[in-house]
């Protein structure tokens, strides 16, 4: 096994990065933030990179029109704003928290630096960033070729996978219907619809909470 493969299966059973991000001492710092707070809006300079320690950090971005949508709901041990290590000087979404979150801000100029002079740090954040590649694609197909009920289903699940493993049923952070339909790209109408019909399924409860049935979403999205 090389390194980035040993690094993604350290990923994968939840072990810490931190370590890997202590050796930088000069710019970096660590940040609390409040439920729906702004970590950084569209347009803003494009200074630093993030990484999120504990939490949930959505990212969305608003069309010269005004319609807002969503680009992608991120979790513990995943990094945002990596645009900034590239020529682009300014934010293209907006990002904010969804629950109580810590972050790592690590400046851009202190984070290339550190690449360049930490070979395991260089070989995860090469693995992380490849593998948000293929979720990004992975997302765009199913916009393109899912009805809107299978991308509800397929969000549901993106979203009970973070924090602690998977159990038979996850407790879900409140998210309102119009958050979901900006993700899943339809109407909050429409996304009260399926969630209903979620409900009857099973797959949803609303007894203490939001709670949710992976195994039931898995399975009707197998069935569909």
């Amino acid at each position: 096994m090389n390194n980035i493969d040993t690094l993604v299966a350290s990923r994968e059973n939840r072990a810490p990065f931190e370590s890997l991000l202590a050796g930088i001492s000069v710019g970096k710092r660590l940040l609390n933030y409040h439920k729906n707070q702004t970590v950084f809006a569209q347009g803003d300079e494009a200074d630093a990179v993030y990484y999120i320690q504990q939490g949930q950090v959505r990212l969305t971005v608003v069309s010269f029109s005004g319609k807002e949508a969503t680009l992608s709901i991120l979790g513990p041990q995943e990094f945002f704003g990596v645009s900034c290590l590239s020529h682009q000087r300014q934010r293209l979404s907006t990002a904010s928290t969804l629950e109580p979150s810590v972050l790592i801000r690590i400046e851009k100029h202190a984070l290339l630096r550190a690449l360049r002079d930490n070979p395991p740090l260089f070989d995860f954040f090469l693995s992380n960033l490849l593998s948000r590649t293929l979720t990004l694609q992975k997302d765009l197909c199913t916009q393109i070729f899912d009805p809107s009920e299978r991308r509800l289903m397929r969000v549901l699940l993106k979203l009970s996978r973070f924090g602690e493993p998977v159990q038979e049923r996850v407790k879900m952070r409140k998210i309102s219907h119009d958050t979901l339909a900006t993700m899943v790209g339809t109407t909050r109408s429409r996304v009260t619809y399926f969630m209903n019909k979620l409900k009857k399924m099973g797959a949803i409860d609303y007894g203490k909470g939001m709670l949710l049935d992976p195994s039931r979403l898995s399975h009707a999205l197998q069935e569909e």
